[in-house]
């Protein structure tokens, strides 16, 4: 075959047209190969274009048989078919043309092979077309590509299109009879066609009666064209099926005739009813929702069991495959089921196909000039916007959908699905798995699997445990595996939540778990046992609460197995990861003990468990915490532990707890944790800065905080926050980066950079006056924070609240504290309220008042946009809650060209760019756009274009009320009702509290002034007798015994040393404890001093006034008063953030923090002293929130120290209570001692020998608190925490024109022994009582110079500072003590001390101490340590 072998260059198709013409036989002539055909030619070559196939098919169809549709297999030639049907359309077309039309009769003789279609109305009109010169009729169905249908600009609702039609029927037809009359023209027309429409007649016309108007076809289809020898019966079936069609689609106001027969049909519901009934079963029809939307469009929606079906017209043409006109009225369903079924059940993921599948929709429309695939019109392609009409399904039809069936259907398709997913992660029996952190037992998987028992431990510290005991039970049958944490609530999770969580996968392979199975028993598992060891506390009790859901959720019948869910009870509250290995065997050794088996006893266990985890019972669950009874518990020494017990007595506490910190209270508007950091800032006088990672723990310390130290950093950083949006009133200082209004306060720097410490308003909204009358709570014996706090104002109001909790969620806005202050007052006059608005501090926007509904009232919080120019608009305040961050990003979402992380335009770009310009307070967006997208967004509004809205709704006021049962209020007015009258309580409380502890001092220093009265009078002998000789006689003479008092519950405090003498106290025969009269005994020998006395019955008077004024009071004046302070001191704060702010500019704001307590300001040149006052104004102190200071003309200089004296106490300062007020906390020297030194023995007369010289008594060992700090010394401030234990090193000031010497040299070269005391100094220069005491001998030895060791003060057992001292001449360091008028004169030589002014607790008082070097020598000696106590031997223990 040579000659068909291919060139090198020659095409395939070129190959083919030189190929050998004897191969291929003769070659064909060009005439041949390429021919022109009519179109008649055409349309009979390639009959597939125009009509169809006219090969026989079979396929599944609907055909009309003994009077119903039947739905069954057929063979039919589809050409044949679309034939009959084009002359039956256009009968039905005439409808639209003539509405008088009202009879459609239809006729097939299959024996003759005749098919004739007849319809009255106007006819075709009988008269000679003038452009064709022929008949209308003729032209009509006798000449191809004529129609009526070719002026698209006019919108007709017929089916012929394209000018084929009833021409295709004549072309395949033998023999083709048209008739028609025009009643009009009074013409009756006949003509003949023959051969396939290659031969006609000539027309017969004929008179016809004015009113005769109607068209008749008949033909009879050539059978040959087909491949057919006679009309089949699935053709005929077919064909009846249309005429049926025809019935439906026309209604009532056309009788259709088959036959010669009435079809049964009148209405569309009609016709979608035979269907209906052909698949009903037992005689019920299905369910089917009619509607008609205008008058174009009439539908019906059914049911199907998984099978989409459809059955359409358009212009009474049946679209077998639907099209545009099926998906308007189908999408608008399956959107509107679709969302209503995955919002009830949020883990079905249905889609819209997946509700479409239980569809059969019915649809007959009329569309303007519709369009097709192709000519056979089995599609409609017409878009749906140019269908000339809207289909609308109305909500109620959608209302009847969803209420149907279909919801059961999709839900039980959805679980198939899901369990068909789930399936694919089953474990199986199997002897070896590979499972991280798995501790297999050796049976498990094998024929003894069913005696293994799977330990889950709550986490990898809680496994450590379990492992020690393996080695007690052993390894054979006992598995250990740790959870990461809590399980997931599988009962509400979507599949691919399940799937993806690989805590369930892992539950599932270790135990051999299979979906849907359901146990009889637990031989075909792995693990016969499941033991949950968790902590004893509430989440434990979640974590067992949450594994027995996962099982009852996907295997209910395993719960009904004995034994099979155990618990491991431990003692361990504070958790397992605390307990030793040595613990952990000691627990396994007697299993039994520990081990508690559940048991299902019935149905109630099972609803139990829906009841605490299903979303279903919400409103049940409410209920079931509402019944909540404190004290509810179950019993831990049952060896079987019911279901629903265990969710009754044991898991509620859990929900109660999650509600407990997740909704605040009423009374202070704090959850737990809050409550607790507050406490513990209040209990350490948190005044200065300290750093948050370290106050994190003090906080856990002494607060018995039991979670994670990340949530409590968390909740410290909210309560610090003051960014618009976040709190009205910080409660504490934000030093550092707490977060800004940028994203939320999310951006906060780690604990371990930034500071905090109490706001200077805190204790004005807490006063300290009412920590004494608070219930204070009790953790494994600790006392802790309160029940709650008592604010003068409803906090929660101030600064909102917001939470998500077990039942119920809460939220609160925030409103202007003096709107709350104002609303108060009114009360307390006794008027009526005013509605408040939510408010937020800073925000630059506006809140407008919304809607009013039954529930609460909406609020919409607008930010601040304006027009700068056609093209700019700039934003200056965003809407509240609306972080910077997240405004940022939207416009960055809209701006043209600018591509999003994945590379994707905008798909709406809005602006072309942005500028931003100032900080997260002050910030400005500069916003650009073309002149049509401005105009747009004027049109809509810039505030809702831009997004500068959102909402604020007080429908879920949610608190705590008093009696700590969740409570809903309608309104902030309400939450201030019900504060008031419980706050004015209290304030009664606090009023008899502090009239009782004012009365106590006052007879305190009743007593002591008559104590040393009678002491200086000789009434008394105190030195040379036994303690308890002394005790009855100042029993005897009526001086009022005033116990120890315990640990006090606010402030938790007691000295290791009043601990230690509890149980060393003796009792009298009157049982008077001898520490009863330390408040007489521990006084100061300096107390015998004129001026002492003297200063004691001025106390003793200034006492009697307060008491006499707090008695005048009413508790209304009371809470007048603290309203003052605070609006005093919220005004000076906002004074000082206002002049911050406006410096923010210029220079780094600097922050308003509490000034150091303590400190000392040395003045030079004695300038006129500052008053306590001017200090408290000038560091804006609350007299509540810190100790008083000593005043400023206390200093004074003393002498130089010698090298081996000791560490000495510093006496009491003037202005502050006595310091035997506190002697249940003072260190006293022995008064035996003391008295020797000062010789009170001898007589007044003889009181000038106490100028002779004194014996050192012996110092007391000082407390061990490790090594002391030294600190250098020189003409600066000291200031040394309370707790320190310090040497001081003196450094000596340096002449003029020198260098000062070092101050690590001066003190190597002072350091000195702390125990050894050096000689007792010259007595300072006092008045005496008269004839009392005379001054020691020895007066005007100069101690060595020495190191001084700080100690405790005497009066403070918790103050380990030195009063204020003073450095005299030669680098000398002393005490600064009382001045007194013999010494005045030599304070000019001296440095003043200018104390700042502080007002803590009288009993926490602590001193601080400045040191200052004096270039003079002092006449005054510091005061000894005999001058402070009366005996020393009644407290062993020294500072």
């Amino acid at each position: 075959m040579a000659g068909s072998k291919k060139g090198p260059l020659m095409t395939s198709n070129n190959a083919n047209l030189a190929a050998d013409p004897s191969v291929n036989g003769p070659q064909k002539t060009i005439e041949e190969m390429y021919q022109k055909k009519t179109q008649l030619e055409h349309i009979l070559l390639r009959p597939d274009t125009y009509i169809g196939s006219i090969e026989k098919h079979t396929q599944t169809l609907w055909v009309y048989e003994d009077g119903r549709m039947v739905n069954r297999s057929v063979s039919y030639v589809p050409g044949l078919y679309k034939i009959f049907d084009e002359i039956l359309v256009n009968a039905a077309d005439n409808k639209q043309r003539d509405p008088k039309m009202n009879s459609l009769k239809v006729a097939i003789d299959v024996e003759n092979n005749l098919v004739s279609v007849y319809n009255n109305g106007d006819g075709v009109p009988v008269e000679v077309h003038k452009e064709e010169g022929v008949y209308v009729p003729e032209l009509i169905f006798g000449h191809l590509l004529t129609s009526s249908n070719y002026d698209d600009t006019e919108k007709k609702t017929t089916g012929g299109r394209n000018g084929y039609g009833a021409k295709l029927t004549n072309i395949f037809s033998t023999e083709f009879v048209i008739e028609t009359a025009d009643g009009k023209r009074l013409k009756k027309y006949k003509q003949v066609f023959s051969d396939n429409m290659g031969t006609k007649s000539e027309p017969e016309i004929t008179k016809c009666k004015a009113g005769e108007n109607w068209t008749k076809v008949s033909f009879k289809p050539d059978l040959a064209k087909f491949n057919m020898s006679h009309l089949e019966d699935d053709v005929v079936a077919l064909m009846m099926k249309r005429v049926v069609d025809m019935a439906g689609c026309l209604g009532k106001g056309v009788k259709v005739e088959l036959n010669d027969s009435l079809i049964p049909v009148k209405s569309f519901q009609d016709y979608v009813n035979l269907y209906l009934d052909s698949v009903s079963e037992s005689g019920t029809r299905r369910q089917c929702f009619y509607e008609k939307s205008g008058d174009r469009w009439e539908f019906c929606v059914s049911i199907t069991e998984g099978q989409f079906q459809q059955v359409s017209f358009v212009n009474s043409i049946a679209t077998i495959k639907g099209g545009t006109h099926v998906d308007c009225v189908t999408n608008q369903i399956t959107g509107y089921v679709t969302e209503v079924v995955n919002k009830k059940h949020k883990n079905a993921n249905v889609k819209a196909h997946n509700v479409k599948n239980y569809l059969w929709v019915f649809v007959n429309a009329l569309i303007d000039n519709p369009a097709f695939d192709s000519q056979t019109k089995e599609t409609l392609t017409l878009r749906q916007s140019s269908f000339g009409s809207t289909c609308l399904v109305s909500e109620d039809l959608l209302k009847k959908v969803v209420k149907s069936e279909i919801v059961e259907n999709l839900l039980s398709w959805a679980q198939f699905k899901q369990q068909k997913e789930l399936k694919k992660t089953d474990g199986a029996k199997t002897s070896r798995i590979n499972v991280p952190k798995l501790e297999d037992a050796n049976e498990a998987g094998g024929k003894n699997s069913h005696k293994c028992t799977l330990i889950l431990t709550e986490g990898d510290s809680a496994k450590g445990l379990a492992v020690a005991g393996l080695s007690i039970v052993g390894r054979d049958y006992y598995g250990v595996f740790p959870l990461r944490g809590k399980l997931l609530n599988v009962r509400e999770a979507t599949v691919k939540q399940l799937n993806e969580n690989k805590e369930i996968q892992h539950l599932k392979k270790i135990l051999g778990l299979r979906q849907d199975k359901q146990y009889e028993d637990v031989k075909s598992l792995r693990y016969g046992h499941m033991m949950i060891m968790t902590d004893q506390d509430h989440d434990g009790s979640h974590i067992k609460g949450l594994l027995i859901n996962f099982i009852h959720s996907f295997w209910p019948s395993l719960l009904r197995v004995p034994s099979f869910m155990v618990e491991f009870i431990t003692p361990i509250v504070k958790g397992l990861g605390t307990s030793t290995d040595k613990e952990g065997k000691e627990y396994f050794s007697d299993l039994g003990k520990h081990k508690k088996d559940f048991r299902w006893v019935d149905d109630d266990d099972g609803n139990a468990i829906e009841l605490a985890f299903s979303k279903k019972k919400i409103e049940a669950r409410k209920d079931w915490i509402r019944q909540y009874e404190p004290g509810t518990h179950l019993d831990q020494t049952a060896q079987l532990i019911k279901y629903s017990d265990f969710i009754n007595k044991e898991l509620i506490l859990f929900s109660v707890a999650d509600l407990q910190r997740s909704i605040p209270s009423m009374v202070d508007g704090l959850k737990p944790g809050q409550r607790k950091i507050l406490y513990a800032a209040f209990k350490k006088n948190l005044v200065k800065e300290l750093k948050l990672s370290q106050f994190i723990g003090y906080v856990s310390e002494q607060s018995a905080y039991h979670h994670g130290e990340q949530s409590l950093c968390s909740t410290i950083v909210g309560m610090a926050q003051n960014f618009v949006g976040s709190n009205n009133i910080n409660l504490f200082v934000p030093a550092g980066n707490f977060g800004t209004r940028a994203n939320g306060g999310k951006n906060a720097a780690s604990a371990r950079y930034i500071h905090t410490c109490l706001s200077i308003i805190t204790r004005f909204l807490f006063p300290k006056d009412d920590d004494c009358i608070l219930d204070y709570l009790e953790d494994d014996g600790q006392s802790i924070e309160p029940t709650w706090y008592m604010p003068i104002l409803p906090m929660v109001l101030v600064n909102g609240s917001e939470g998500i909790g077990t039942g119920w969620s809460t939220f609160i806005p925030n409103y202007n504290p003096r709107d709350i202050v104002a609303n108060i007052r009114r009360l307390l006059n006794d008027e009526m309220m005013e509605p408040m608005e939510p408010w937020y501090k800073g925000f630059r926007g506006t809140i407008v008042r919304g809607s009013a509904k039954d529930n609460g009232v909406s609020y919409t919080s607008n930010g601040v946009v304006e027009e700068i120019d056609e093209t700019t608009v700039r934003v200056t305040e965003l809407p509240i809650r609306t972080w910077t961050e997240n405004f940022r990003e939207f416009l960055k979402s809209v701006t043209e060209g600018l591509k999003d992380e994945n590379g994707n335009l905008p798909k709406e770009p809005l602006i072309k760019g942005f500028k931003e310009q100032g900080d997260d307070y002050a910030f400005e967006f500069d916003i650009t756009l073309s002149e049509e997208k401005m105009q747009l967004a004027r049109n809509e509004g810039l505030l809702k274009k831009f997004k500068l809205t959102s909402s604020i709704n007080t429908s879920n006021m949610h608190l705590f009320d008093p009696a700590g049962k969740i409570k809903k209020y309608d309104n902030p007015e309400q939450v201030i009702e019900e504060f008031f009258h419980l706050r004015l309580d209290y304030y009664d409380k606090r009023k008899k509290a502090k009239l009782a502890a004012l009365e106590m001092e006052l007879l305190r220093l009743e007593n002591k002034v008559r104590f040393i009265l009678a002491v200086v009078s000789g009434e008394i002998v105190v030195n040379n007798r036994k303690k308890a000789g002394l005790i009855a006689e100042l029993h005897q003479k009526g001086f009022t015994p005033m116990p120890v008092k315990s640990k006090s519950a606010a402030a938790s405090e007691t000295s290791e040393e009043n601990e230690e003498n509890d149980d060393t106290d003796p009792v009298n025969a009157s049982g008077i404890r001898a520490s009863d009269y330390d408040y007489l005994l521990s006084m100061a020998i300096a107390t015998l001093t004129y001026e002492k006395v003297q200063k004691l019955l001025e106390d003793r008077d200034k006492l009697k006034g307060e008491v006499d004024m707090l008695r005048k009071m009413s508790v209304k004046d009371l809470w007048i008063h603290d309203l003052d302070a605070f609006d005093k001191q919220l005004n000076e704060l906002e004074a000082q953030e206002d002049m911050d702010r406006k410096l923010r500019p210029r220079a780094k704001q600097t922050r308003v923090v509490a000034p150091k307590v303590g400190a000392r300001k040395i003045v030079k040149n004695n300038p006129k002293p500052k008053s306590v006052e001017e200090d408290l104004e000038r560091l804006k102190l609350s007299s509540s929130a810190m100790d008083t200071s000593k005043q400023p003309d206390e200093s004074v200089p003393v002498v130089k120290p010698k090298a081996k004296a000791a560490t000495k106490k510093a006496p009491a300062k003037k202005g502050k209570q006595p310091a035997a007020d506190d002697s249940d906390e003072d260190d006293v020297e022995s008064l035996k001692d003391r008295l020797k030194a000062y010789r009170l023995d001898s007589s007044p007369e003889n009181s000038s020998a106490m100028d002779a010289d004194v014996p050192a008594a012996t110092e007391k060992e000082p407390k061990k608190r490790g090594g002391a700090r030294k600190v250098a010394v020189a003409d600066k401030v000291v200031d040394l925490d309370d707790d320190s234990d310090e040497q001081v090193v003196a450094v000596a000031p340096a002449k003029k024109g020198g260098r000062k010497p070092a101050a690590a040299a001066n003190a190597k070269a002072t350091k000195a022994p702390a125990k050894k005391r050096g000689p007792a100094g010259k007595q300072a220069q006092q008045k005496l009582l008269p004839d009392m005491f005379k001054p020691a001998e020895g007066e005007g030895i100069s101690p060595e110079k020495k190191v001084r060791k700080m100690r405790e003060s005497p009066f403070n057992k918790k103050s380990g500072s030195v009063l204020g001292k003073a450095v005299a001449n030669e680098a000398s360091l002393s005490a600064i003590d009382e001045i007194s008028p013999a010494s005045a004169s030599s304070e000019a030589a001296a440095e003043n001390v200018q104390p700042a002014a502080r007002a803590r607790p009288q009993r926490g008082n602590r001193r601080q101490a400045a040191y200052v070097v004096s270039d003079s020598e002092s006449d005054e000696e510091p005061a000894t340590e005999e001058d402070y106590d009366f005996d020393s031997e009644f407290d062993g223990s020294d500072a």
